[in-house]
């Protein structure tokens, strides 16, 4: 399995497990594109674990069309990306999320 199929199966189960009838139909997930190109991910947190912490702006430029920034705010994971780097992207949401917060304090 490739880290891709891999990430996304992890975002899956993420998003099953926040689904309690209600969650679902407020807030969830949005993969959209970029006219710059690229993607731009928004992974609402509001009623889940995760509401309350934060990830400061992190950005690595490593190209043109090769870079990833991320970043809370309002309750909300944002990833913004370049067009080949969204398997990357969605991995930093998975690392911030699997993050133990006994770890961040």
């Amino acid at each position: 399995m490739s880290e891709s199929e891999h990430v996304i199966e992890w975002l899956q189960t993420w998003y099953a497990l926040q689904c309690d009838g209600d969650w679902e139909h407020e807030w969830g997930v949005r993969i959209e594109t970029l006219d710059n190109p690229g993607w731009l991910v928004k992974i609402n947190l509001e009623e889940t674990e995760l509401a309350d912490r934060e990830h400061p702006r992190q950005r690595v430029t490593r190209g043109e069309h090769d870079w990833v920034m991320a970043w809370t705010s309002e309750q909300t994971f944002h990833v913004a990306c370049g067009p080949g780097n969204l398997t990357e992207a969605l991995s930093l949401f998975r690392t911030w999320a699997s993050k133990n917060i006994a770890e961040e304090l």
